[in-house]
């Protein structure tokens, strides 16, 4: 096995998806707990699926760097989807809904009246499932991915306490001055970057799982917010790696081999959470 293995990494694009997954799982976890917090985890859910309908435009229109498309419409909607979710008339859950299958849908109905593609179903599955995308990876999508993920993590470094105080008691941050619709806004930019970054690895069905899981197995084992995002981060980086090693050695499609730990891996931690009474029955 390690002899295979082995072979397989002199290859570039494996060594790329390997980079290009722990850069992800780090990115997706820190955000994940403090969207858990928030009870705001399916935003992750409707944006995927608008990243996915801009990706189907971008491949009609032929564009070579779909990025260019995708993220500026992704981040836009983020935006829109946090001003809708804070209107009256309008629940986050129902905004969350309401955007992501009408992206969905429309972003097939393009794919279908447009596509020049000889192979329309694979198109959308691997879209949708990140079933190859992430092993066909070329150097300069790898430096991007480098970059907004450095971005990702100094940004919430460096603003740690705000999103903390924002997460935790967002009224009282208000009172006390914070400008919490300013960081939920910083919030939504992070994690629409951190969506079109995960397209490649899981697919936009997947995406939430990626956020989510994580998070959740932390939450098992501390209570701790710093305690609950390092373990997080820890987690999601040891999920992606494993599950794209498994996936490389078995043949396995990347994004649900990776979802299938991460989901291993809550089970485990819920179990040890129960066994050290760190879960309140």
């Amino acid at each position: 096995m390690f002899d295979k293995l082995g072979m397989y990494l002199q290859f570039p694009f494996v060594r790329y998806a390997l980079i290009v997954g722990v850069l992800i799982a780090i990115c997706s976890s820190l955000l994940g707990v403090t969207l858990v917090l928030k009870r705001f985890s399916f935003i992750g859910d409707g944006l995927s699926h608008v990243a996915f309908g801009a990706m189907a435009i971008a491949a009609v229109l032929n564009l070579t760097n779909e990025m260019l498309l995708v993220l500026p419409i992704t981040v836009i909607s983020a935006v829109l989807l946090l001003r809708t979710g804070q209107n009256a008339r309008i629940k986050s859950d129902a905004a969350i809904a309401m955007i992501s299958v009408g992206a969905l849908a429309f972003g097939y109905l393009i794919m279908n009246l447009f596509s020049t593609s000889s192979n329309l179903s694979g198109d959308v599955c691997s879209t949708l499932f990140g079933s190859t995308s992430i092993l066909t990876l070329n150097q300069k999508e790898v430096w991007l991915c480098v970059g907004l993920s450095i971005a990702v993590v100094v940004i919430f470094i460096l603003f740690y306490n705000k999103i903390f105080a924002v997460t935790f008691d967002e009224n009282f941050s208000k009172a006390t001055g914070t400008n919490a619709n300013g960081y939920n806004l910083l919030i939504a930019i992070i994690i629409a970057v951190i969506i079109v970054l995960a397209m490649n690895l899981v697919g936009s069905l997947l995406i939430s799982a990626l956020v989510i899981f994580p998070a959740l197995s932390a939450m098992r084992l501390f209570r701790n917010f710093k305690s609950v995002t390092i373990c997080s981060a820890v987690l999601s980086v040891i999920c992606a790696f494993s599950g794209i090693i498994i996936s490389i050695l078995a043949g396995t499609p990347v994004g649900s081999t990776i979802v299938a730990v991460d989901v291993i891996a809550f089970a485990v931690c819920y179990v040890a959470g129960i066994i050290s009474g760190g879960v309140r029955k």
